[in-house]
This record gives structure tokens, C-alpha cells and sequence, in this order.
């Protein structure tokens, strides 16, 4: 029997995971159980979880797998050193924060006093990983494999071609151009400037025009072969050091634009600035920019390669626009995006890579991301007795439902426009909930979004919601067919059915669908289908459990943000808590 963990460390959305024999057994990210969103540094805890999920101790571990390598393209590192000669600042500091992230036994010592780690440490090249995460838990034997991000190891990009359990990496796109950054610039540029801010501009996009395009042209250039460079007058990242924390909380950024950009585009917004049209028409001509180069490379691969499916990974496959737009702008017919398609879900490439240079065969597919904490019918019982009063003093009542009571009642609350909170089984792995650890809503209220809102989210009013769709229903809805079950593509929906679901229509026509099926997750797919039964309309609003926080991990987490806001209804496992009419709103 082989324990492979897997690491991603020392950076955003920091996360562990475990194999056993090649078949993964838990995942989380640390942000879960620190509750700091995007957390930076070592995953003590979530390796702890992990652990304990396998009934392992970090003693029985064979292996452990780092998404990063310090020795990846090196002598690309010195030559580009010695030839730009950049901010003597940014070289040194790059070098303490290498010395940090070579740290990994001393990190585990720490984090585990007294367990003794006997096995062996293994760096995996940043990009390789992603393209590990996407291809071997893709249901492809044989496809294009495709990782764009920020950085990583000194490149922002990297494809090939993934043949059973084997990668093959044919091109790279080498520090300092880099797509993540030119989208994370323009988003900073935009006014939003906190790590993990992209989607907020590509939620604003569909309200602008393209009307920078020209410049947008002069910032990205494409190249014959697919890659794309930056034009670095516009940038700082590649010549001073860039203010950057990536250690011991959430990360943070400094500006990685110049003055060039502004005298390119004119005043940045102020974060505290009202939104204008020119903010719209900026953001929608970053995204049209993205997409530009995005499908400039897949046209290329997919020429080269004349392959069918194509696996993607890193940070900008979280562009669910782009992602759902493949099959359409593309000649590939199939798309894979993995639940944690950004740095998160490296920890699974590092880990899958080394499973595979010791000559595991392929595991399963990952159809569903139910691979964090669940909690037993009775922690949840415990939880509620031990809180009674507190609940009643909310005006809350708690009652225990069988399954089809559960359902159905939760399924005519979502009809009468309430406001669910539903936790159910093992969290979600990645950014999504996806059933689990989900707010629900009616998709049919056109002022769903606002209530949604004005009672829990607290969000800006042009970020769309998103439904969880019956698989089966999805042609009768969408104009794409396709198994979306991690939320990574965003579909246009029938022209005559947008009227009929307001609440998950975006401004474009267009919904960040997820497809939900009885397989993967049967109790969310019974009260998908009660709710339909009722409303005749197979699908319900879903947005993450929380409120300005990481997704909820645990009942408790759910229960305290279901008393300070003004849900109606809380359905944790088994058991419904309601609020009396006259109670507390």
C-alpha cells in the first residue's frame, strides 16, 4: 500500500491532499478551518484532516508532493537574471521566499511533534502538476493538456499532450509573460484589488463593450506559435519587487501595473470609486483580451494535435466564461476542468505526478468534489441540543425530517421565495459549492438576487448566481449540452427559457451552470427533482455557504451563519431549523 500527500504550500489557496494506491481519499484547503479566505502558507491543518480521513499518521506517509520545484527551468532563471539585471530587491527577495518554501520537513516537525515523517519529499515542477490535475482525473485516455496562470517556477503557462499516464510537455510560456497577469493587472486597474478579485471582473464584463480593444492589443500580443508576450513597459513585476505576502494569511498583492497602463488607459478606479460604463467597457475588452489569446493557443494546439478533448488547469481556468465557450470557438469537442483548477488543486498534480513515475496505473475519475469533512446525523443532534436555547431565543424551531420530508418541504420553502442554507455530507473540494455546502434560492424570482443579497451575501449587485441543474435537463435549457458538474463553464441559456429563471440569467443571456446527478450526489438530485415536480423547472439558484468568509466547513460554522443573517430555513444533515413567523428576522 502507497500514502502519497500532496502539497500546495507557501502560496494562495494553500491545500493538502491524500492518494492511497493511486485513489484519492480526502482533500481540502487550509482557508477551510483557519477561516481566512485564499490562506497562504503551510496546510498544517488540512493535512491534519487528510490524515485523519485515511486513518493514517504522518508516519505511514511513503511520499510527499510539493507543486513547486526551485530547480525547474533554471538556467531560463540565471540567463534572464544576468541578461535584465532587474531590482536587486526583487532578486533577494525571491531568494528568501525560496529558502521558505525548501522548508517542508522543518514545517512538518513543527506541525507534528513527535510523529516522525519517514518518507520521501518530492518537488514537482508548478505547471507539470496542473497539467497532472486536469489530465489523470479527466476521463480521457488521450488529450491536449493545457496550464495558464500567473506564475509558477518561472512560467506562466505550459502544454502537451497526455497519453494514458503520461504527459508529454511540449511548450511553455516563460517569466515574465504571463495572461494571469495581464488579467490580474487590469482587475487591480478596475479598482478590485484583493487576491482572487478576477471574478468579479469577468461577472462585470458582460455589462461593457469592447471599445479598448485597441489597446487592449497593445498590452497582449499573440505569437505564430500559440504563446502570447506582454508588453513590459506596462508592467513592474519583471523589473521591482512587487510588495507580496504569501505567508501565514490571506495574500496580498502590490500593483503590478506601471504608469505606462495608465497613460495607455487613463485614471485607475479608486476601490471606493462608483462603478462607471468605462470601468464596463474595460473589463469586458480584458475579457475579450483573455479570450483572444486563450482560443489563439487552442486553435494552435488543436492543429498540431488534431485531438478531440482538451484538459485544462491553473488559475485561468477558473474562466468559466472562456471554459464554456471551447466547444464554440474551438474545433475540440470535449472540455475537462477539475474542481480546483487553480493552485489548490496542484496538491493532486503533485501528487498524481509522483504516483506516476513509480508506475501506478490511472485511478478513477473525478466526477464529483465531495472529498472534504462530513459530519454524522449525530454530531449534528449534539450541536442542536447544546445550542437550544440560543436557538430559540432566534425564534427558531428544530425538527428531525425523513428523507422524503426533508426534500420536499425544503423544495416548497425554495418555491415560496425562501432562503435556504443546506449542508449536507463531505465539503466541497475547490472554490465551488456544489450541493453540499450551498445557499439555495428560487431561480424563477426576479428579485431573488437582491434578497439573496440583502439578507446574507452583501455582495456587489452585478455578480451573478448560479443554478445547479438535473443533468438531463440541461439541453431543454442551455444552448450547450455538456457535464458541467464543478461549475467551471458558463452556458448560454434558450432564449425562450431566460425569462422563466431571472435569477440565474446573467445580463448576457448566459448561466455558470453546474450539472447535478443522482450518482454523484443523490440527496441534492431528490430535491432538485422535487422542486421541479412542483415548479416545473428542473433547477435551483445555488451560491456558496457563507457570509464574507470561507465556505462553511463544519455544522457549527453553518448554524452561526444561519443565526446572524436572515436565512429562513437551515437544513444541516437530517435535521431542519426553522424560523417562527413572528421571530426574529
Amino acid at each position: 500500500m502507497s500514502l502519497i500527500l500532496g502539497l500546495n504550500a507557501f502560496h494562495g489557496d494553500a491545500s493538502a491532499c491524500i492518494f492511497r494506491d493511486g485513489v484519492m481519499v480526502a482533500a481540502a484547503e487550509e482557508e477551510r478551518f483557519l477561516r481566512i479566505k485564499h490562506w497562504a502558507g503551510f496546510p498544517a491543518e488540512a493535512i491534519r484532516y487528510c490524515l485523519q480521513e485515511a486513518g493514517a499518521t504522518l508516519a505511514d506517509v511513503d511520499h510527499i508532493a510539493l507543486n513547486q520545484d526551485g530547480r525547474a527551468n533554471l538556467a531560463r532563471k540565471v540567463a534572464y537574471t544576468l541578461r535584465q539585471r532587474p531590482d536587486i530587491s526583487m532578486v533577494l527577495d525571491r531568494l528568501r521566499n525560496k529558502r521558505k518554501r525548501t522548508g517542508a520537513a522543518q514545517q512538518l516537525a513543527k506541525a507534528f511533534p513527535g510523529t516522525q515523517f519517514r518518507g520521501q519529499i518530492h518537488g514537482i515542477e508548478h505547471h507539470v502538476a496542473h497539467l497532472s490535475s486536469a489530465f489523470h482525473v479527466s476521463p480521457f485516455e488521450d488529450a491536449v493538456v493545457v496550464s495558464v496562470d500567473g506564475f509558477g517556477d518561472f512560467a506562466s503557462a505550459a502544454w502537451g499532450v497526455g497519453h494514458g499516464t503520461k504527459i508529454d510537455v511540449a511548450g511553455r510560456v516563460l517569466f515574465p509573460h504571463s495572461l494571469g497577469i495581464f488579467y490580474q493587472a487590469i482587475t487591480q486597474f478596475i479598482g478590485f484589488a484583493h487576491y482572487g478579485d478576477e471574478y468579479k471582473m469577468m461577472g462585470l464584463a458582460p455589462y461593457g463593450k469592447p471599445t479598448f480593444m485597441g489597446a487592449m492589443r497593445q498590452i497582449v500580443a499573440l505569437e505564430d506559435d500559440g504563446s502570447f508576450r506582454l508588453n513590459l513597459d506596462l508592467f513592474r513585476h519583471h523589473r521591482e519587487k512587487v510588495a507580496m505576502e504569501w505567508e501565514g494569511g490571506s495574500p496580498e498583492f502590490g500593483d503590478l501595473f506601471s504608469d505606462g497602463l495608465i497613460a495607455l488607459l487613463g485614471p485607475r478606479r479608486k476601490p471606493d470609486e462608483p462603478l462607471t460604463q468605462r470601468h464596463m467597457d474595460l473589463a469586458h475588452s480584458a475579457q475579450a483580451m483573455y479570450e483572444e489569446a486563450f482560443f489563439h493557443l487552442l486553435g494552435k494546439l488543436h492543429s498540431r494535435y488534431a485531438m478531440d478533448a482538451i484538459a485544462l488547469s491553473g488559475g485561468c481556468a477558473m474562466n468559466s466564461v472562456a471554459n464554456g465557450k471551447v466547444t464554440m470557438r474551438s474545433p475540440f469537442r470535449q472540455v475537462y476542468v477539475q474542481s480546483a483548477a487553480g493552485d489548490a488543486g496542484g496538491a493532486i498534480g503533485a501528487a498524481l505526478s509522483v504516483w506516476h513515475k513509480l508506475g501506478g496505473k490511472r485511478g478513477p475519475v473525478h466526477d464529483h468534489a465531495y472529498w472534504g469533512p462530513s459530519f454524522s446525523d449525530g454530531a449534528v443532534k449534539a450541536l442542536l441540543e447544546s445550542r437550544a436555547v440560543e436557538i430559540a431565543d432566534a425564534g427558531c424551531q428544530v425538527r428531525h425530517a425523513d428523507e422524503d420530508a426533508l426534500t420536499q418541504e425544503t423544495a416548497a420553502a425554495i418555491a415560496r421565495g425562501e432562503v435556504v442554507g443546506w449542508f449536507q455530507g463531505r465539503m466541497e473540494w475547490g472554490p465551488r459549492a456544489l450541493g453540499n455546502r450551498s445557499i439555495l434560492g428560487d431561480p424563477r424570482r426576479a428579485d431573488m438576487k437582491e434578497r439573496l443579497n440583502l439578507k446574507i451575501k452583501r455582495r456587489e449587485s452585478f455578480r451573478p448566481f448560479a443554478p445547479s441543474v438535473l443533468k438531463e435537463a440541461v439541453p431543454q435549457w442551455f444552448e450547450l449540452d455538456g457535464d458541467v458538474p464543478f461549475m467551471m463553464q458558463v452556458y448560454p441559456i434558450r432564449s425562450d427559457k431566460r425569462a422563466l429563471i431571472p435569477a440565474v440569467t446573467h445580463v448576457d443571456g448566459s448561466g455558470r451552470l453546474q450539472t447535478v446527478t443522482a450518482h454523484a450526489n443523490p440527496r441534492y438530485h431528490r430535491l432538485i427533482s422535487a422542486f421541479r415536480d412542483l415548479t416545473d423547472v428542473p433547477m435551483v439558484l445555488n451560491t456558496s455557504f457563507n457570509e464574507n468568509e470561507p465556505v462553511v466547513c463544519t455544522p457549527a460554522q453553518a448554524l452561526d451563519c444561519f443565526l446572524r443573517t436572515r436565512m429562513d430555513l437551515l437544513v444541516l444533515g437530517s435535521f431542519m431549523v426553522t424560523r417562527t413567523p413572528d421571530g426574529p428576522a
